[in-house]
């Protein structure tokens, strides 16, 4: 698939973007505004695109920097058990710090997610049967006992509905004043973009990283933290947006080979069109309400997921 094409489809879905919703604005009012349909752009719809966007791309890449470091392509925040360790993080902070500001539950949950990566990251060193399906179970057992722990206490200090309001993928509430967290991706995704060719060959072993003259543990350290705080930032902005760090990656390796570098501009892109397509089809399905993104992505993504699965099982075969 075409770069170009991509971006085309980018630019056309964003403005398709911010003329759905309840109050009706065309584009044509663009030239003609009045102060109340400039308040909806303003406070509503254009901070809406803007962190659907940060979403789609650095969760893409998060999930694609994981895959490699890892050498699986089944592997992503959602099935490594960061979501579930960031989760746990929030309660930790709604329990011990609960009249603290964002910006320290963010710390906090970061400091959980990047532990619950480096745990599984140690799982995998010490897996002698390393399938490439076996792998992401794993992470997926390792997600549940975490988000078991998470559920128990949220139960006893009746936390429950506030641990789910913060998990609930939803794009619903994103308004100015309540999204600035997710700009905090931004450098990170320039780190990304920087490390890239040295994740590429952290992903191919640290012998082969040493024998280069690669500080292998460094760079591996470097690139979970950008998951961890990419997946905190979004989680704590949006709600957990399952599937999207695993998917995307592998559709883009899929015609662009395993180089990061080459694969990063268009694993961006994809995840901005896949996120942005998902949207506007939650919101015009039972349109005037909207279906939450964590749901329709959970959806699309178990299938497009299933599909990779199948299709690797024919090229086994």
């Amino acid at each position: 698939m075409r770069l170009w094409i991509l971006i085309v489809a980018l630019v056309v879905l964003s403005v398709v973007s911010l003329f759905i919703g309840v109050k009706d604005i065309s584009p044509l009012d663009l030239f003609s505004m009045t102060e109340e349909q400039w308040q909806v752009m303003s406070i509503s719809r254009i901070p809406r695109l803007v962190s659907i966007l940060i979403a789609g791309v650095s969760m893409s890449i998060a999930g694609l920097i994981m895959q490699q470091l890892s050498r699986n392509k089944f592997v992503s925040p959602t099935t490594a058990g960061t979501d579930e360790a960031a989760k746990l993080g929030i309660l930790v902070s709604m329990l011990l710090f609960a009249s603290v500001s964002t910006m320290t539950k963010m710390l906090i949950a970061f400091v959980f997610a990047l532990a619950g990566t480096f745990i599984f990251m140690k799982f995998l060193d010490r897996l002698k049967f390393k399938d490439a399906i076996f792998i992401p179970l794993v992470g997926l057992m390792f997600g549940n006992v975490i988000n078991a722990v998470t559920t128990f206490f949220a139960y006893k200090n009746d936390l429950i509905q506030n641990i789910s309001a913060w998990m609930q993928g939803s794009f619903g509430s994103v308004m100015s004043g309540r999204y600035e967290l997710i700009y905090l991706s931004i450098p990170l995704l320039i780190v990304a973009f920087l490390y890239a060719n040295k994740f590429t060959i952290a992903g191919m072993g640290e012998e082969f990283s040493v024998n280069l003259g690669l500080n292998h543990k460094v760079v591996v350290n470097i690139g979970l933290v950008i998951v961890a705080l990419v997946s905190v930032v979004v989680i704590l902005t949006i709600g957990t947006i399952p599937f999207l760090g695993l998917v995307i990656p592998n559709i883009v390796t899929l015609y662009m080979g395993d180089n990061l570098r080459k694969s990063l501009i268009h694993t961006a892109v994809l995840g901005a069109v896949f996120v942005l397509a998902c949207d506007i089809l939650g919101r015009v399905i039972i349109y005037p309400y909207e279906i939450p993104i964590g749901l329709t992505i959970g959806v699309i993504g178990s299938i497009l997921f299933m599909y990779l699965l199948l299709r690797r099982r024919a090229y086994e075969a």
